[in-house]
């Protein structure tokens, strides 16, 4: 039975809890439906077509409408629909490991498959806390992270997040997460920052962590996490020397370091690992979305060998798991996903294409609302500002007022999904599709540039 656009908001009005959104706007009916996607466009329930900016959530990196990963789902369907990893395995998920081992730096060569990026981080939270109880060394609980970073909702992870708006809600949330500055140039002087160069930075904003791990004691701290290109706060990269300096800390004081690349792996920046994009080997990735461009759901923790090593003995195993990890259509996606990445040189096409995409957004920068551009590859953030010389930005109620009360709307009528994120200071991010070119940054560009010379007359 097909049900018209208003028949359907009014059965998500009566029945459907949407995922960090506000409710009363479900009840007002102003909630878009999405019905179609093909390549960097989707449509909704009118037929109105719009440019996919963001990729669905940093996800579909191949693009809508992919016929044969439907295909190839639809085979592993009929074969082996489901089976678990609870000590038993499947060829695609074994096949998976195999590919991701490959790709990854180092010795990270074991992979633990979940659905979701919050469990890969809550996996790889989880697994450092018993990796060092193995070792000897129980009291090495404490995660560092840093400032208004997002690493996922469940209860764990939620340690780690570093948004306190999304964490108050549910506190007291597990205990062990500190915090510490994040690296956004744009305001590094407002965090405390002194020097002068941008290569000073990265060492400052590093050796926040090991002030952190001696102010808390070496004794206590089991891992930092980290994102390669920090997504909440609009697309903060890290300086020269950065990585390099928190792998010598983490080194110095038995610390493990995770990167987290639920948004930053499968081509993103250009690498299918970001971490080898910036040159450094953590000791655990957590990584999803891209993983299979979103056509079904999964995550995977990618853990070194030096991590795995006390799992591989006696009768010791780590107590964790989830019924679909590692699910067998989703594995299989995967594999197809990543074919794809290898066949239309995607990664190719990002490196080759992301100087002309930051140059273009850097046209925006002679609009007094526009502050910074910033990002990497395929993910670029555009902060706002009140007032561009002194970088005054905006308080919450004026926040409110041009985000949510003006920009996400007149973007999405103007034909472009993005985010226009107020969590720090406001930023419109894009992470468009990893098969788009010049001719469509120009298109985003010509759409932004539009919406926020009207925003500056309602400010």
């Amino acid at each position: 039975m097909e049900y018209s656009t208003n028949q359907l908001k009014e059965m998500a009005k009566d029945h459907l809890w949407l995922h960090f959104g506000r409710q009363s706007e479900v009840n007002k009916g102003n909630m878009p439906i999405i019905v179609k996607g093909d390549g960097h466009h989707i449509w909704d329930s009118d037929g109105n077509k719009y440019f996919d900016g963001l990729s669905g959530l940093f996800v579909v990196n191949a693009g809508h409408g992919r016929k044969s990963i439907a295909e190839v789902a639809a085979k592993q369907t009929e074969q082996l629909g489901f089976f678990p990893l609870w000590s038993y395995a499947h060829p695609a998920a074994i096949e998976l490991a195999d590919k991701l081992a490959d790709y990854a730096p180092g010795d990270l060569n074991k992979v633990f498959f979940a659905t979701g990026g919050g469990e890969a981080v809550e996996t790889a939270f989880k697994l450092s806390k018993q990796y060092w109880k193995l070792k000897g060394k129980p009291t090495k609980f404490k995660v560092i992270s840093r400032n208004i970073a997002y690493h996922g909702t469940p209860q764990g992870a939620l340690a780690v997040t570093g948004i306190p708006g999304i964490r108050a809600p549910f506190e007291p949330i597990t205990p062990g997460g500190v915090k510490v500055p994040n690296t956004n140039w744009y305001r590094a002087e407002e965090a405390g920052f002194l020097g002068d160069s941008y290569e000073q930075y990265g060492r400052w904003a590093a050796d926040r962590f090991e002030q952190a791990i001696l102010q808390e004691g070496p004794e206590t701290v089991a891992a930092i996490f980290v994102e390669p290109i920090q997504n909440s706060g609009g697309c903060f990269t890290p300086p020269p020397g950065y990585f390099e300096r928190l792998r010598e800390i983490c080194d110095e004081y038995e610390v493990l370091l995770v990167s987290d690349e639920v948004i930053c792996a499968f081509g993103r920046v250009g690498e299918i690992f970001a971490c080898n994009h910036y040159g450094f080997v953590p000791d655990m990735i957590t990584c999803a979305k891209g993983i299979t461009s979103g056509y079904a759901p999964l995550a995977a923790t990618i853990i070194s060998d030096r991590i795995y090593e006390p799992f591989t003995e006696g009768t010791t195993s780590f107590m964790h798991g989830y019924t679909f990890g590692g699910h067998p259509v989703s594995s299989a996606v995967a594999l197809e996903n990543l074919r794809i990445f290898e066949d239309e040189k995607l990664l190719d096409n990002v490196r080759t294409n992301s100087p002309k995409f930051r140059k273009t957004l850097e046209k925006l920068l002679d609009l007094p609302i526009v502050g910074d551009v910033r990002g990497d590859g395929y993910f670029f953030g555009i902060e706002l500002v009140k007032d561009k010389e002194t970088k005054e930005t905006f308080n919450d109620a004026e926040s409110e007022k041009l985000l949510r009360g003006f920009l996400s709307q007149a973007l999405f009528k103007e034909g472009l999904y993005c985010r226009a994120d107020d969590r720090g200071d406001p930023v419109i991010q894009l992470a468009p599709p990893l098969t788009i070119g010049e001719q469509e940054f120009d298109e985003l560009e010509a759409i932004i540039r539009k919406v926020l010379t009207e925003a500056m007359t309602k400010i």
